[in-house]
This record gives C-alpha cells, sequence and structure tokens, in this order.
C-alpha cells in the first residue's frame, strides 16, 4: 500500500512545481469547454488527446518515437513505469485505455478518464472476467487504439504479465484487431521517474513536478504479434513481455 507521506520537494523546485501547478489549473477548463464544443461536430473528439499531450509537455515530458505504430483497430501492450506513460501514449497513438476502477472513486478524476474513454475494470476479482472481457471488447468496438498495461502496477523493473485481461483478444472476436508490444523506456530517467514501492502518488507527481531537467521518454513500437504467438492469452502475455524484455537489454 502506498503511504501519505509528504512530498519531499527540494527548495529550488517549488517555484517549477508552482509554476506547472498553475499551467494545468488553467489548460483544464479551457479542455473542458472544448471537448463538449467538439463533441456533437466529430466522430472522435481530439480534444483528450491534445490534453494530455499538453500536460505531459507542460510536466516536462519529451518523447521519442521509434518504430511504427499499425493503422486500423489495435491493442497496445505496453510496461508499466509512471502515469507519465499514459500521456506519453496518448500523445502518440490517441489511445483510449483500460484502468483499475479505484480510480474512479475519485469523481473528477473519473469524469476525465471517461472523456478519453478509459474502460474501468476491477483486476482483483477473478468472477468477473467474463464481464471485463465483455467491456474490453466493447471497447476495442468503439476505439481505434486501446492500450493496456498487462503489469497491472507501475514499476522500475519488467514485472510478469499477468494474462487474464487478455482473455478479451482470444478467438476470433478481435482476429482483425492488431496486437503490438510497446517499449517505454525512460533511460537514465528511470530511477527518478518511476513510482514504486511505498511512494504515494502524490509525492510522485511533485518529484516530477520539481524536475529543471525534462523528462525524456524513447517509445519503442515493437513488431505486432503474428498468428501462432496469438494463440491463448498466456503466449500473448509471455510473447509480449519477451519482446518488451529483449528491447529493453538491447537498449542497455
Amino acid at each position: 500500500m502506498k503511504d501519505t507521506a509528504p512530498a519531499a520537494v527540494p527548495w529550488r523546485g517549488w517555484p517549477l512545481v508552482i509554476l506547472r501547478i498553475a499551467a494545468l489549473g488553467a489548460l483544464l477548463p479551457l479542455a473542458v469547454v472544448a471537448y463538449y464544443i467538439a463533441t456533437p461536430l466529430v466522430r472522435r473528439n481530439p480534444v483528450p488527446r491534445a490534453f494530455l499531450a499538453s500536460v505531459g509537455a507542460i510536466c516536462g515530458l519529451r518523447i521519442e518515437v521509434f518504430g511504427e505504430e499499425v493503422s486500423g483497430p489495435r491493442v497496445l501492450l505496453a510496461n508499466h513505469v509512471s502515469w507519465l506513460d499514459i500521456l506519453a501514449l496518448a500523445r502518440t497513438s490517441g489511445a483510449a485505455f483500460v484502468a483499475h476502477d479505484g480510480l474512479a472513486d475519485f469523481r473528477p478524476l473519473r469524469k476525465l478518464c471517461e472523456m478519453n474513454r478509459t474502460v474501468f475494470v476491477a483486476r482483483h476479482e477473478r468472477a468477473g472476467v467474463a464481464g471485463q472481457v465483455a467491456q474490453i471488447r466493447s471497447a476495442i468496438a468503439r476505439n481505434e487504439a486501446l492500450a493496456i498495461f498487462p503489469e497491472g502496477t507501475t514499476s522500475e523493473i519488467l514485472l510478469p504479465f499477468k494474462s487474464s485481461l487478455l482473455s478479451a483478444l482470444e478467438g476470433d472476436a478481435c482476429a482483425e484487431t492488431a496486437i503490438q508490444p510497446v517499449c517505454l523506456d525512460y533511460e537514465g530517467d528511470l530511477p527518478k521517474v518511476a513510482w514504486t514501492g511505498t511512494e504515494s502518488g502524490l509525492r510522485n507527481a511533485l518529484r516530477i513536478l520539481a524536475r529543471w531537467r525534462p523528462v525524456r521518454l524513447t517509445v519503442h513500437f515493437l513488431k505486432p504479434l503474428e498468428a501462432t504467438q496469438r494463440s491463448s492469452r498466456k503466449t500473448m502475455a509471455f510473447t509480449t513481455q519477451s519482446a518488451i524484455a529483449g528491447t529493453i537489454a538491447r537498449l542497455r
């Protein structure tokens, strides 16, 4: 369980924290107004993607992309290091996300997530797997890109990929949907960015907002899974994790 200890931000970082929070506070109402103006005019509202990309830029996130993201209906399976991952994938792919239903407890945050077509699932309720499968398949049908973090939590190291949510990708229902591994690499910034252990979300956010140096992230779109690599949810989880682990090892 993450603790709630006050964030330790160096004095020289506080002016930047205040400036960035002010910028985010000014951006949010503008984005909400733009979202509701655009909603009846377009099939896919571009505001959430632009908003999340802008949040990333304000927070100091600098992204470089390698490889090519496939087109058409696709599910992106990525390693999970930080909440910055969401901003990065939203910017690069415009993806909707599968998130733990704990995020839905805070109503304003839930509303913002829903604007980006987030799918909330109860990961720890095994009895609800069938419902999760239905939710994810419905989300795939509604969105061109859906991002899933199979580790189920953030970590500084690559954790085993859980396969339960990948049940939605088995069989003929998603045969035409591409499954593409994505490696998120923070390089030397990894220990300073990762949200791990008992650190609270607030402390982690303040640490990042207090950074004068940008956070550099490379997003590697890897080769989509072939038919033989999609034979089962466990095969998909193992193949995807291996591809990401191999990329991280090669980059080091």
